[in-house]
């Protein structure tokens, strides 16, 4: 498939800036893949297409305060430094992206915070706007975490015109989230509840948690027309004895498979037995999903409203179908469905 096949016009109107008011409550269609039919719900009425032994895989990574601001060392120019990952923990050396990358260079020092809580040398050029940067801190390792918390600000999407607020640390945040290493959140995951998951728990639903350290190259843009020719970045993810058992145990009970969200989705289909299960993992995948693709271990998805010619909606049109997706986005853009990382969900039966 072309990449232009993906395209439709989203009113800037839609892409939601705040989260809605309770989690729970943020719109839901439901989209058959069967038929196509679509239904308009309210989040929490998920809980009427869930059964005893069903599973749903959830991603627990947790996102940390990875946008950082540093004044350069002489000039004091204040650069954006955004962590992408942590390559040597001993070492402090960090894998970042600089903004404005054109006035930071190899052996320059940033300084961050009033009193220069943390300082970080550039020891390499990656990327235009990739560096390398080591901090130079003497501290523990959980002295330095505690810096970084203090000083990160949580890392909403640029599409977001205002700055960080506190009520965003909890609310760009999975109720689940556990395994620290995400620079974006997995966002089908924001809109459960303690107390949704209660009332799926008590119907019997099983929950299996799976980590995929979402990273920046999730939302990259695809440049080419010709799909196959698109590289993904690498994300890390795990997936422990314990959740193939929960979801394997699911698959030859012939149940509801339900994958919260396209990174769960990734993580799952990176990790398939011979026998179509899902194998145990520590690995790194690079994986694109986009059709035609065979799917081997979920039968339903939980995903948010995708912008157009992202790699998250062709993914969405590979396990819903082409022509049911795009009608059931431009049925979303009719009805005022809002879009992207805090706006309404999608379940895709």
């Amino acid at each position: 498939m072309k990449l232009s096949q993906f395209k439709f016009n989203l009113p800037e109107s839609l892409l939601a800036s705040e989260p809605s008011e309770q989690r729970d409550e943020s719109r839901l269609m439901v989209l058959h893949r069967d038929s196509g039919k679509i239904e308009h719900k309210i989040f929490k009425d998920a809980l009427d297409y869930f059964d005893d032994k069903d599973v749903m895989i959830l991603n627990n990574t947790k996102v940390f305060p990875a946008r950082m601001y540093g004044n350069k060392e002489k000039t004091g120019a204040t650069i954006e430094v955004f962590l992408l990952r942590e390559l040597n923990k001993e070492l402090r050396l960090w894998d970042v992206l600089v903004d404005p990358a054109r006035k930071i260079r190899v052996g320059n020092k940033l300084y961050f915070g009033d009193d220069d809580l943390l300082v970080a040398e550039v020891v390499d050029n990656t990327t235009s706007r990739g560096r390398t940067i080591r901090f130079l801190f003497d501290g523990t390792d959980e002295e330095f975490r505690r810096n970084i918390e203090i000083l990160g600000e949580t890392p909403l999407p640029k599409y977001i015109k205002r700055k960080a607020t506190p009520e965003d640390k909890f609310r760009y945040q999975t109720i689940y989230a556990k395994n620290e290493g995400a620079v974006a959140a997995p966002t089908a995951g924001l809109h459960f509840s303690r107390e949704l998951m209660k009332r799926l728990e008590l119907k019997g639903v099983d929950f299996a948690e799976v980590t995929l350290h979402v990273g920046l190259g999730t939302f990259r843009t695809v440049e080419v027309e010709d799909l196959t020719k698109h590289k993904m970045d690498s994300e890390q993810f795990i997936i422990t004895d314990e959740a193939a058992r929960i979801v394997n145990k699911g698959i030859d009970a012939k149940k509801r498979i339900c994958a919260v969200g396209t990174t769960s989705m990734r993580a799952i289909e990176s990790s398939v037995s011979a026998d179509r299960h899902l194998k145990a993992a520590n690995d790194w995948t690079s994986k694109f999903i986009y059709p035609p693709y065979d799917f081997s271990i979920a039968n339903s998805m939980i995903t948010n409203f995708h912008t157009p010619e992202s790699t998250l909606l062709v993914m969405i049109a590979a396990f819903a179908g082409y022509e049911n997706t795009m009608n059931a986005y431009e049925v979303a853009v009719k009805e005022k469905y809002r879009f992207y990382s805090y706006g309404d969900a999608m379940l895709i039966i």
